[in-house]
């Protein structure tokens, strides 16, 4: 059984979520450096204007930090303006009320100090609105290969690459703002949660 390596993420893409349903053996990374602009401090939502990428301020952020180092600024509220583009992009949809209870403390209550620890409350809050329940641990030590192994740690990205994530087909489902803007793909696993409600889980 081949393990599959993730990265930290931040309300992370469809994509991600399939890779967390559909395989047994997961490592999700902890020691690597940070990489920015990507989704491990970031998410991609479908505002009324388009794709809005929502991103978290950090301290003193540099390339050589490790993940499992990285500080959360709070000089900005950054949570209340994320919770705003939320409710802008999807109080129209038909599930938000649904589960805005589930999600709203976690932009007027809690404070994480680490971004890891927040990426990951939040995404067990996620999985049990999604009724996933992945086996997956966490590294202890930083490796740049791994052999027998699939690693999704750099394909997984909101920037078009070579090696961009070729193993995912995304479906099309209904979405607010599709008559306005197209259906847009692969974005946060809000976006398919709040439009798709209980069915989501079944969408990977």
């Amino acid at each position: 059984m081949n393990t599959i390596f993730l990265s930290s993420a931040y309300l992370a893409p469809i994509s991600y979520y399939s890779k967390l349903k559909n395989n047994e053996s997961i490592l999700i990374e902890h020691y690597e450096n940070f990489q920015k602009q990507t989704y491990r401090s970031r998410c991609e939502i479908y505002s009324p204007n388009g794709l809005q990428t929502l991103s978290i301020p950090l301290v003193n952020r540099n390339h050589r930090q490790t993940m499992k180092e990285l500080k959360i600024a709070y000089n900005d509220d950054w949570q209340k303006l994320h919770w705003r583009s939320l409710e802008a992009a999807y109080r129209r949809s038909p599930f938000f009320e649904y589960y805005e209870d589930d999600l709203i403390s976690f932009y007027t209550e809690k404070k994480f100090d680490y971004l890891i620890d927040f990426n990951e409350a939040l995404q067990q809050v996620v999985l049990g609105l999604l009724k996933l329940k992945p086996n997956y641990s966490f590294t202890t030590e930083y490796k740049e290969n791994y052999n027998d192994a699939n690693d999704f740690r750099n394909t997984i990205t909101p920037k078009q690459t070579e090696n961009a994530d070729k193993t995912f087909a995304p479906i099309i489902y209904s979405q607010v703002f599709e008559m306005r803007h197209g259906f847009i793909p692969n974005l946060s696993i809000l976006d398919l949660l709040f439009n798709q409600g209980p069915r989501a889980g079944d969408y990977f």
